[in-house]
């Protein structure tokens, strides 16, 4: 039973009750993330999900992680790039301790000054950890190739500057700007009373209200660039990380479905043309596969490798000649029909939990305003066809779009650049 809701403050509550489960999971999202901020502003909003949990007027840092132990619960938080959740998993029976810790984080914390600037060295090391570590690098590198002059490119955790000039007075006003109550959406999944749960989320959440007086503007429209580039990171480390973004579709863009079975079948698994061809045949690679992401009015297509500085040209070239062989020979009848049954199987077993169910009522309802039922979902994969997957495949191995990262002890860039072209 699936319920949509708003409470008398203009929050958006959709739940899923599931009564033969004994959790229920609840988040409390925010349409706010790193895409909603200026580059004076890079990574506040991570920033502040950092901050939630360091105290509030009646709560120590310690006091909210240990309230949730004693029940075995859990409590967690992150931020994307155009959203930030909150959200708490507890047994049916502890509900109301869990609403009440998100709550009293959400509405009372302290913003200790002390604690903010402690709390810049934390993230400062999250940032270091993170270009230290060449594969999340080159992720982030390709997202800011591929969007490059779009606020998808902006980095989550901000850079080591702009996290240092982060003080208490930004931080406020962006949850006056971003914090407000038209902004969030509480999901909800698992065995709770559906007759009860509005009112019980109000006596908790009733008050949140950050909005100041000047309401936020309409975002402003972007575009993804019409033609790839090339970004390269030297490094002299093992190997080279290699990271191609092509076009893909946004969230609520029909042609996501046969982009999801095509993934499936190029890269995105074990069985897939790129690992098997790569790994299994020719063992370039202990790592490589395929991935799509999709946002609110765009998307991605990533494939990824890590490969010996020897190898990169040849795990290029086969890249792009598996891109090549499947745009002129297309996709056989028994690989598409494994591909997408192995999508919808993925599907139906990654939905068995109530935190799965709570994250894709929350993210649906957060950046497309609606619930999306997973009959609808499921009906929809069945939908695909071949012709579909064909049809989207044309847009997405696009060559003149196709942007790459580098990061490791990259060659001739002329001679990358001829491959990719």
């Amino acid at each position: 039973m699936v319920i949509e809701k708003t409470l008398p403050n203009g929050i958006r509550v959709v739940g899923e009750n599931l009564p033969t489960f004994r959790s229920v999971a609840v988040g409390v999202w925010l349409r706010t993330g790193s895409i909603t901020e200026t580059p004076e502003q890079s990574g506040i909003s991570h920033f502040i999900e950092h901050m939630l949990f360091k105290g509030t007027k009646k709560r120590t840092a310690r006091d909210i992680a240990a309230q949730l132990d004693a029940i075995g619960g859990q409590i967690n938080a992150f931020t994307a790039k155009e959203c930030t959740c909150y959200y708490v998993k507890v047994l049916d029976e502890h509900l109301d301790v869990g609403l009440d810790v998100l709550s009293d984080m959400l509405m009372n914390s302290k913003f200790d000054p002390y604690d903010i600037e402690k709390e810049k060295g934390v993230i400062t090391e999250e940032i270091g950890m993170s270009i230290d570590n060449p594969e999340d690098y080159v992720h982030d590198l390709i997202n800011r190739t591929y969007y490059e002059g779009h606020p998808l490119s902006h980095p989550i955790l901000g850079t080591v500057q702009s996290v240092n000039a982060i003080d208490r007075d930004q931080i406020l006003g962006y949850l006056h700007e971003h914090y407000g109550a038209d902004d969030a959406v509480i999901a909800v999944a698992g065995n709770f009373d559906p007759e009860r749960i509005a009112d019980r989320l109000e006596a908790y959440f009733g008050a949140l209200d950050f909005e100041g007086p000047a309401k936020k503007a309409g975002g402003e429209a972007h575009t993804v660039p019409d033609k790839g580039s090339i970004s390269v990171a030297r490094r002299d480390i093992e190997q080279v990380h290699i990271c191609l973004g092509l076009p893909g579709f946004s969230m609520d863009d029909a042609r996501r479905y046969p982009t999801l079975v095509l993934n499936n079948l190029f890269g995105g698994s074990m069985s897939s043309r790129l690992f098997q061809s790569i790994r299994e045949e020719r063992g370039l690679a202990y790592s490589v596969y395929s991935y799509p992401s999709a946002y609110s009015d765009t998307g991605m297509v990533g494939i990824y490798a890590g490969t010996s500085p020897r190898q990169v040209e040849a795990v290029l070239e086969l890249t792009v000649k598996e891109m090549k062989a499947l745009l002129a020979d297309k996709i056989t009848k028994e690989e598409f029909e494994q591909s997408r049954a192995q999508l919808k199987g993925n599907y139906i077993l990654g939905m068995e939990g109530t935190s799965s169910r709570m994250t894709a009522l929350g993210k649906n309802m957060t950046l497309l305003g609606k619930i999306v039922s997973e009959e609808e979902i499921v009906e929809k994969i069945d939908s695909v066809t071949i012709d579909d997957v064909v049809e989207a495949m044309a847009m997405i191995f696009d060559f003149t779009k196709m942007s790459a990262a580098l990061v490791g002890k990259v060659g001739d860039e002329d001679r990358v650049r001829g491959i990719l072209s």
